[in-house]
């Protein structure tokens, strides 16, 4: 399974300790300033046909991540699995097969979902709207008709920070479920 982070320059602490925990992850850095959408879409182009674990930087792990991540992917190699929730039904439910995707911290993509998603975009039609990749992950998946699992407890927790993309946005956007940091 591939690893790849979207960042921006400024997010150089975030880079490192991603990269401590996560040796051999793969970049995407936003240095010409073309938004989240596009290095999202870069992430999915870079993914090809490889299942991906997909992050943003802005995330702290939770112990064993990789392993627990991929665990995960072997249980469901051919669905998105969600690893990043803030819902009051985790506390409840757990982990479950879900039809509302929404966040995008830390999600998995089976092998080919990369290049479908990316090509989905094109023909999405909130394209011109400014909204989250998510939401189009959500809407993507709704045409297929396919469910996604929910992965509880959340393996990362967003940090309590300003968002880069809309910082009318709450910084105070964590997980119910998250435990066991690591430094």
């Amino acid at each position: 399974m591939r690893v790849i982070i979207r960042s921006t320059p400024e997010c150089i602490e975030y880079q490192a300790y991603l990269s401590r925990h996560i040796p051999d992850a793969e970049w995407i850095v936003d240095t010409d300033r073309r938004g989240s959408m596009a290095t999202f879409l870069d992430a999915m182009r870079l993914a090809a046909d490889d299942p991906t674990l997909v992050l943003e930087d802005d995330i702290l792990l939770t112990e064993g991540f990789l392993q627990k991540a991929h665990d995960a992917a072997s249980w469901h190699p051919t669905s998105v699995i969600q690893f990043f929730s803030m819902r009051q039904a985790d506390l409840t439910e757990g982990s479950r097969w879900d039809r509302k995707f929404s966040m995008n911290q830390c999600t998995f993509f089976p092998a080919g979902y990369g290049p479908e998603i990316a090509a989905y975009h094109d023909r999405w039609p909130a394209r011109d709207v400014r909204t989250g990749y998510d939401t189009m992950i959500n809407d993507w998946l709704a045409s297929r008709r396919e469910p996604y699992w929910l992965h509880v407890p959340s393996l990362v927790e967003h940090r309590v920070c300003k968002s880069r993309i809309d910082p009318r946005r709450s910084s105070k956007r964590q997980s119910k479920t998250f435990a066991h940091p690591m430094d």
